[in-house]
């Protein structure tokens, strides 16, 4: 691709290709800034939150160029609809220190997360339900164990802990669906990550109590 050509893709039409640098407007002159690093052709490229600062027509044109391009693109980008468009592999970092490594877009991505949520959240009734199964043989299989039933207090621990997990449970559900919505901004998706995160935790070590004193209640 010659020059001329460059800069009419990059939305300079031709009685512009002459003029002084410093008479273009501030979006045309990121615009050519950024037509004469493609220009050179490079063969590897590494973009830091490109979509930062552009104009939509600039956006449009960065977008047709490298949904073009040959080589190898790594991306750093908070803009979901942008990788969706240019990406095809992932490395999602998550607030828990974790990365993820996601063949597919950031749409196929979230469907993922979707599934392995509610797949988590039959694990967990599953786990519920073979407690309940266990106590169920117990009482009838095996003899008293010395401690054969809940003090007040415990009992009233047992009650409580059935209602928080229950909220804790509510509460992770509407975190992971916020962190589901494309129009979350940046600083939202940290508060709800790291939320979710210690949520996961708290949920947890209650579910362990809940199960230590189910074997008396």
């Amino acid at each position: 691709m010659t020059a001329v050509q460059l800069l009419e893709k990059f939305l300079f039409p031709t009685q512009t290709h002459f003029q002084y640098v410093h008479t273009l407007s501030g979006g045309e002159q990121k615009r050519l800034y950024l037509l004469t690093i493609l220009m050179k052709n490079p063969n590897f490229l590494i973009l830091d939150e490109p979509t930062n600062d552009l104009d939509i027509f600039t956006l449009q044109v960065l977008e047709d160029y490298l949904s073009e391009f040959q080589g190898c693109l790594i991306v750093v980008s908070h803009d979901r609809y942008f990788m969706d468009k240019i990406v095809d592999h992932l490395f999602v970092l998550n607030g828990d220190g974790t990365i993820d490594d996601v063949i597919g877009s950031y749409a196929q991505y979230r469907v993922h997360q979707k599934n392995k949520i509610q797949k988590d959240k039959r694990i967990q009734q599953e786990l519920e339900k073979e407690v309940a199964e266990n106590k169920a043989k117990q009482k009838n299989t095996k003899p008293i164990p010395t401690k054969s039933k809940l003090s007040y207090k415990e009992q009233r621990e047992f009650e409580g802990l059935e209602k928080e997990i229950e909220q804790l449970e509510t509460e992770k559900s509407e975190l992971s669906a916020q962190l589901n919505n494309p129009e979350l901004d940046y600083d939202k998706i940290t508060e709800v990550s790291e939320r979710l995160t210690k949520l996961v935790e708290e949920l947890d070590e209650k579910s362990l109590r809940w199960l230590e004193l189910a074997e008396y209640a």
